[in-house]
């Protein structure tokens, strides 16, 4: 096995980011040291996933504060950060933390660290979820690209490599910027999981002929009905495995549940630009006057999803108490190292 990428590095007051753009062509670290290099790293996408943005905000906000001593300016920086990119509630909850604490590299420091402890804690609890050498599909990037840390989602798999199951991950492609084929089979490749890469328009038939055991994702928000906002096409493979009887698994900690919002219906869906749908690779492959619908997000209801998979423990159904629960639940520094599986 090969190490994992790290998306973010924080070294001798610095901070960087490894471009995920240029994946899986070119491993190339850019500086982040203001305002401007910040937010366009995160809404530019070169810095992506929900867990990974909240850690890499973080950091961004400390080294902001180190080098912005005029407060009204501070403050609208920080918040051009925390809105950088509306849908995923990671962000906002990670400059707000740092915000409230009187030693802001500190805390960002405490958030990388925990994300790593956390995703240790999504994978096992995740592992029982799958028999040996389950076929399972994966849409998006939801590894230590997406997180910082080990992983959600694809984080499950990798421990299940590691504990011996052998699964092989069934990869979508994920348009229009190819997340799943760029960065998710790069990982597989780098975890030693087999793997397969797919069309996303592939999954019905996948399912139909039975070549795959279940669905795990990961996601950017989660109500506290479970619906979940994760990238565009979940909502998709939910209904297609709900037709065909396949459990449908969602991998996410709980930093990723916004308690104050009751369903999906509150969840605000970020839309990106044309082009990212009406080009490929520079070049135009519809009219450039083409109308384009380009929505980075959507929501999966709550009643399809079989399980949340947290550090906390597997969430079942009925999830208004399950969820709420988890809202109840310690701060995850003050828990052990392990955690155990509710169901």
């Amino acid at each position: 096995m090969s190490e994992a990428l790290e998306p973010v590095r924080f070294e001798n007051g610095a901070l960087h980011y490894l471009d995920q753009r240029l994946l899986p062509a070119e491993i190339r670290y850019e500086p982040a040291q203001t305002c401007e290099e910040i937010v366009a790293a995160i809404s530019s996408l070169a810095v992506r996933g929900a867990p990974c943005i909240g850690v890499f905000a973080a950091y961004g906000i400390a080294v902001l504060r180190s080098r912005e001593s005029d407060e009204k300016a501070f403050a609208t920086a920080a918040e051009r950060v925390r809105s950088a990119r509306p849908t995923a509630v990671n962000l906002a909850w990670a400059v707000d933390r740092v915000l409230a604490s009187e030693d802001m590299l500190a805390e960002a420091l405490a958030i990388h660290a925990e994300q790593r402890s956390i995703d240790a804690a999504i994978g096992e609890n995740g592992i029982s979820l799958f028999a040996k050498g389950a076929r399972v599909l994966t849409h998006c990037n939801t590894g230590p690209l997406a997180t910082a840390g080990y992983g959600t989602a694809l984080g499950v798999l990798i421990a299940a490599q590691r504990a011996g199951l052998a699964p092989h991950a069934i990869v979508d492609e994920t348009r229009p910027l190819l997340q799943g084929a760029r960065l998710t089979y790069l990982e597989c490749l780098r975890a030693g999981i087999d793997a397969t890469l797919q069309v996303d328009a592939a999954a019905a038939i996948a399912m139909a002929r039975g070549q795959i055991d279940a669905v795990i994702v990961g996601a950017d928000r989660i109500a506290r009905n479970g619906d979940t906002a994760n990238k565009i096409g979940t909502y998709n493979l939910a209904i297609l495995a709900a037709y065909h009887n396949i459990p449908f698994y969602v991998a996410a900690p709980r930093s990723t549940f916004d308690f104050s919002i009751a369903s999906g219906a509150e969840i605000p869906i970020e839309e990106r630009a044309a082009a990212e749908v009406a080009s490929f690779g520079g070049h135009f492959v519809a009219p450039q006057e083409a109308t384009v619908f380009n929505p980075a997000f959507d929501v999966t209801p709550g009643h399809l999803v079989a399980a949340f998979v947290t550090e906390y423990g597997v969430l079942r159904p009925p999830y208004d108490e399950s969820i709420a629960g988890l809202a109840g639940r310690p701060h995850w520094s003050a828990m052990p190292p392990r955690a155990s599986s509710s169901r």
